[in-house]
């Protein structure tokens, strides 16, 4: 079965999060998902509200930029949010914009390198290790937390490069996609993952999250090909879908079909109705999933 979420898009202010969470518990929506996108909102502090806001709804929290935190400091503050919330808490990783890391002198040399360190150490951690390690970027003496979660806690990276996606494979529990990801792109993604998986000689499960670019009610179609356009992607085929609930469920199930276990509903950036488009996604698309 396909799991099936929706995105509270950074382009809102934080303060609309307390009613678009309370709207996803209360329609059984399976997850919402929260960007840290900068000099926007930040991640784990919208995830801490989101969870205590909701009791059912598991939070996905994606992505982390790597360079902007210690890897101790995330550990902790994932650690944290998995013992007040068990099984509700999705943790996303990833290199950061480039061009923003650098905005704040913490662009890395070889982000590769840096976030092959990073998830290593992190899935330690809350695995519940002792960890030293003298790495290019990570280096940690003796450093074991207190608290870890109960039984552990996945990793998922959010990836786009093959190199990146096979590095997923490798290191982490499951790989988040963005938007810019066909049905095709999927099953190409998923045959990195899988490469980088049989090179670790890995064979525990391995999830896929793509998000899908979303448009429905008045002006659907025009608001899905503006955003788009606005981001380069008006040529490539297979991105996005606008209609009802039933049209939308159908480019779910090319995902789903193609290798995504999760799909997440992204909302165009002036979606009018955040709250409706939870309800939506739940109350309308889920039956057709189910």
């Amino acid at each position: 079965m396909t799991t099936l979420g929706a995105v509270f898009r950074p382009q809102l202010a934080p303060e609309r999060l307390r009613a678009v969470a309370r709207t996803a518990d209360e329609a059984d929506l399976d997850e919402l998902w929260l960007w840290e996108d900068c000099f926007r909102e930040g991640g784990v502090s919208t995830a801490a509200a989101a969870l205590a806001w909701t009791d059912r709804t598991r939070v996905g929290l994606g992505l982390l930029p790597v360079p902007l935190r210690n890897v101790a400091v995330t550990a902790m503050e994932a650690a944290t949010l998995h013992r007040m919330f068990p099984e509700r808490v999705v943790l996303g990783v990833g290199h950061g914009v480039q061009d923003w890391m650098g905005q704040v002198g913490a662009r890395a040399g070889s982000p590769l390198t840096l976030l092959r360190e990073y998830v290593t150490a992190l899935r330690a951690l809350l695995a519940g290790e002792r960890v030293s390690t003298e790495g290019r970027y990570v280096r940690l003496d003796d450093v074991a937390l207190d608290w870890p979660p109960r039984g552990g806690a996945e990793v998922f990276v959010g990836a786009t490069g093959p190199r990146t996606l096979r590095l997923s494979g490798e290191v982490a529990d499951g790989t988040v996609l963005t938007s810019a990801t066909s049905p095709a792109g999927v099953r190409e993604a998923r045959r990195l993952v899988d490469e980088g998986r049989a090179a670790a000689g890995r064979t525990d499960g391995h999830e896929i999250v793509v998000h899908l670019l979303t448009a429905t009610g008045p002006g659907a179609e025009t608001r899905l090909r503006a955003e788009l356009a606005a981001e380069g992607l008006d040529s490539v085929p297979g991105l996005g879908v606008a209609g009802n609930a039933a049209r939308v469920s159908e480019a779910v199930e090319r995902l789903a079909e193609a290798g995504a276990d999760t799909v997440v509903l992204q909302p165009t950036a002036d979606e009018p109705d955040p709250e409706g488009f939870i309800r939506f996604t739940a109350e309308g698309v889920g039956p057709y999933i189910a």
